[in-house]
């Protein structure tokens, strides 16, 4: 197939490409940089130029490419630019979604977040709703996730996975990424809010299989949802950072996801099944 990728520079979209190639598919990867192109051409991918909220150059690039699949990762989250990350939700997507359709796409695979249920006890499945009543400025983020996933489903097949928090290769929770700092001066306390983890690489992975999968939302979380008085200690020992403060609290809605759906029903297995050996791992090895 000719799978157009955006968001092929992304943490994810690095390991993804290659993944795809693999697999026999021709891969067309967009960046809005110039001086991206040679990363996706050393992929082994063809690289186009476009920009997600310049619809001309978008469909421009759609035009070009006639792509058979669309795999939408894109964020602004390695600047921590959150205002810009939603507006790649709403307006971005938008676009995407009409750049595919005025070529013929039929098939379409998005990037969405798992921590954007509702309130409630237990860890969330794809039942459960999101949290569209949410105070700001979590409601933010929620409305974001909300346009994605409702523009996303104006596909005829379409794909949500909602992936846990990243951590890996170039993340925030990367050796030398901005969690692992933040941990090191000891400006982050564990609490009793529950996270779903995700490992960089098993997101690559999912989106690999997602080719195969039928419409909706999927969580892609590990098999762990784990409180931060739990995981926070395990990741300050493989950071080298002091050992964090633990407090009691949490919001209702910081209550992680289930992957029962994706292992069960879908066959997705996770390389690292739990955050407890997945911190060390992805660390120990660089």
């Amino acid at each position: 197939m000719r799978i157009f990728v955006a968001g092929s520079t992304g943490v994810v979209g690095k390991l993804l490409l290659p993944k795809l190639i693999v697999e026999g598919h021709e891969v067309i990867g967009m960046t809005h940089k110039e001086e991206n192109k040679a990363m996706i051409e050393n992929l082994g991918a063809k690289a186009v130029i476009a920009d997600a909220f310049d619809r001309a150059s978008l469909f421009s690039a759609m035009e070009e490419a006639r792509p058979d699949v669309v795999i939408h990762q894109l964020t602004s989250l390695s600047t921590r630019n959150f205002s810009d990350n939603s507006r790649i939700r709403i307006d971005g997507t938008r676009n995407i979604v009409d750049a595919s359709q005025s070529v013929g796409v039929k098939q379409l695979i998005a990037q969405s977040i798992a921590w954007a249920y509702e309130s409630g006890e237990g860890a969330a499945a794809e039942d459960i709703p999101l949290d569209l009543n949410a105070a700001e400025p979590r409601q933010g983020t929620v409305a974001g996730v909300s346009a994605l996933e409702k523009t996303v489903a104006e596909m005829p097949n379409h794909v949500i996975l909602r992936y846990g928090m990243f951590y890996g290769q170039g993340t925030w929770y990367d050796l030398h990424g901005f969690m692992a700092e933040e941990v090191r001066q000891k400006r982050v306390k564990g609490t009793d809010a529950i996270c779903s983890f995700l490992h960089v690489e098993d997101a690559a992975n999912a989106v690999v299989l997602a080719l195969n999968w039928p419409s909706g939302p999927i969580n892609i979380v590990d098999d762990e949802p784990a409180a931060g008085k739990d995981w926070l200690p395990v990741y300050a020992q493989a950071v080298g950072a002091p050992l964090p403060e633990l407090q009691s609290g949490s919001s209702a809605w910081e209550r992680g996801a289930l992957n029962g759906k994706a292992r069960k029903e879908y066959g997705w297995k996770p390389s690292y099944p739990t955050w407890r050996t997945g911190f060390a791992q992805s660390l120990s090895t660089r």
